[in-house]
Parts: C-alpha cells; structure tokens; sequence
C-alpha cells in the first residue's frame, strides 16, 4: 500500500512538472509572438488610426472602406477597444459598408476626460464625429456596454440612425433581473469581491497580456483569432505614471467598478454615483427608449450557461412589440462575445439584414 501511494504521489509530481514545462514554453512561445506582432500592429494603426477632438475629449478611432459607402459606426464593449473587430472587418467592407470603430472614454486609446461624462456624451462625441465628416445617417452598432451606447445614440439622436445592431446589450435593461428580496444578499456579495479584489500592475506589458491570455478567454485561440486578441490587448496595455504596466487603467473608475461602495451605487442609487458613465449605464431603459421604435434593429442573443445577460426572454417580448423592424437571432451554446466565438454567422445575419432592408446593395 505504502509503495501504491508513493508511485501515485510520483505520478502527480511528474504531471504537475509536466504542466509547469508545458506552461513554461507556452510564455515562451507567446511572449515571442506578442513581440513579433508590434511592428505589424503600429503599421495597422497608422493606416487605419485616427482621433478628433470633440467637445468632451481627444477621441480615437479606426475607419475602414470607402466613404462613399453606407456607414457603420462600431462602439466596443466593456475593457475592449475599436480593435475587437479586426477578425470580421474585411468581411464587412466587402459588405461595401463604410465602417468607424470608437474607442471611448478610458477604452483603446482615448483618454479619461476630467469631466464626469455619461454614455449619452459618446453619442454626442459620435454625432460630433459624423457632422464633421458630413454624414447625416449611420448604421449605428455595438457590443456589450457598446449595445448600451447604441441605444443611447438613437434616444439622443434617432433621426441619424438608418438601423441599429445590438450584439447582447442596449436591448434590455442592465439590472432588469435584479429583486428587492436580494438586495441585502447581493450588497454582502459584492463588498465581499472587492475586499478580495487585488490591484493588477505589472513590470512590463507582456506580464499584463499573460493574464488576460490566460484568465480572459485567450489561451487556445490561433491565426486571425490570436492576432486580433493581441492587437487589442495591444490597445489596452497602458503604463502608468510610475513606469509600471495596468490593463485600462482608470477604466474601473469610470464605470463604477472599482470598488463595492461605487458598484452598488450604480445600480441601487445611481443618482448618489460619483461617475456619469457607470450609473448612466444601469440607468438605461431599452422598453421606453424603443417605445416608437420604426428603424430597423438586429439583436444578436447567445444563449448558454456561459451567457453573462440571460435576455432572451425580455428580447423576445421587445421583438412581439415591434414587428416588424426587430430581428431577433438567438445564438444557442454561445458565450457573450457573439462574433467571437461566430463570426461567420454574424457576418452573414448582418449582410441578411442589411440587404433585407436595402442598405446595402
């Protein structure tokens, strides 16, 4: 028995060294990776980069395509930047779409304004880029928080909008599913997190990206897939006054998700929140902004035990309100990140519904 578990003891020694080697020329290979595709990435910004000064901050964008085509005005999720559509965007300007992609407020590489700005003042820094490059009409689109700021767009400014694309977010209210009964559980549960919660800074920006390739879904992914992960993890990686390397830093702060006190503030007294932008956020409400919707509006719904926002059943009655200018395409056994983990599909349903709606020809 004895001589049993010293083998079994052995044979765990082997794996666990096993898994640090395998570990260890994963780095290797990646931090190779990581290096090597700086050059390509600064070309790609230089070719594609841009930034305007609105009345609220020096913001960052990249375009693609011919101006002369039908426009699509891209807004990023949360912690992302104008980059997340690096995997689809040949596809789209093949669409002959004309395509602007943000980065607002503390995402890719705008700064944090020192005033306190809502998600309604990137509508207006977004109407402020399209007046200034003369468009009057835009497909107006986005991911996550992104989705969030589409919809605010269109309550801003509807008659800009030729048709929304709202990628699991903007479509229902952020805290729709949240309960009086449990709020003094869910308040216990979120001072708890961030008693645990550690700052992350790091001594050089590949540390910072080993995390995120590790903990934020990258590891594994190849090609086009991993390029566009670094490229955009590329535009998130900041160093800080102190040398020191953070992940968007002073994001946090300005969504309300840096410490318990401004998290529950932005969902149970938003109007006590010191930031705009992350009570603005919670504040929305999809079901009066799209009362008299008459645009058309593509929802992207991916349903799974791994889906961060369980909507679909408030998009389906959104959809049941406004037939016909709502398509609905419920993604089964798929994460948040829709044209991450699909992109093709996604493609080929914007290409669908924008053709359907004599957008594009």
């Amino acid at each position: 028995m004895k001589k049993k578990i010293i083998l079994l003891l052995s044979f765990i020694v082997y794996l666990s060294a096993a898994a640090q080697k395998n570990a260890s020329a994963d780095s290797i290979t990646q931090r190779n990776l990581f290096q090597s595709l700086k050059p390509e990435f600064e070309k790609y910004e230089k070719q594609h980069g841009n930034y305007i000064q609105t009345n609220n901050v020096r913001m960052h964008y990249l375009e693609w395509g011919d101006k002369k085509n039908p426009t699509l005005v891209w807004i990023p999720g949360t912690y992302s930047n104008g980059y997340e559509l690096y995997e689809i965007i040949d596809q789209l300007v093949k669409m002959n779409l004309h395509v602007i992609a943000i980065d607002y407020y503390g995402h890719g590489f705008t700064p944090i304004s020192q005033k306190n700005l809502s998600i309604y003042h990137v509508a207006d820094d977004i109407k402020f880029l399209l007046d200034t490059k003369k468009i009057k009409k835009a497909i107006i689109g986005g991911w996550s928080r992104g989705g969030t700021i589409s919809s605010a767009f269109y309550d801003a400014y509807p008659e800009m909008v030729q048709a929304l694309i709202l990628e699991d977010g903007g479509s229902v209210a952020w805290d729709f599913q949240a309960k009086s009964a449990n709020i003094g559980k869910d308040i216990e549960e979120t001072k708890q997190y961030y008693a645990n919660k550690k700052t992350l800074v790091f001594d050089n920006d590949f540390d910072a990206y080993w995390l995120m390739y590790n903990n934020w879904g990258i590891k594994g992914k190849e090609n086009e897939k991993l390029k566009k992960e670094i490229f955009t993890s590329y535009a998130r990686i900041k160093k800080n006054t102190n040398g020191k390397y953070e992940i968007n830093p002073g994001a946090e702060e300005l969504t309300g998700e840096n410490s318990a006190e401004e998290n529950i503030a932005i969902i149970y007294t938003p109007f006590t929140s010191k930031t705009a932008f992350g009570a603005s956020t919670h504040q929305l409400n999809p079901k009066i902004i799209y009362r008299n919707l008459n645009t058309p509006l593509l929802i992207f719904d991916p349903v799974s035990k791994n889906d961060w926002f369980d909507f679909k059943e408030e998009n389906d009655k959104l959809t049941e309100e406004h037939r016909p200018f709502i398509v609905h395409k419920v993604y089964e056994n798929t994460w948040h990140g829709v044209k991450d983990e699909r992109p093709n599909e996604v493609v080929n349903d914007i290409k669908t519904f924008l053709l359907n709606n004599k957008l594009i020809k």
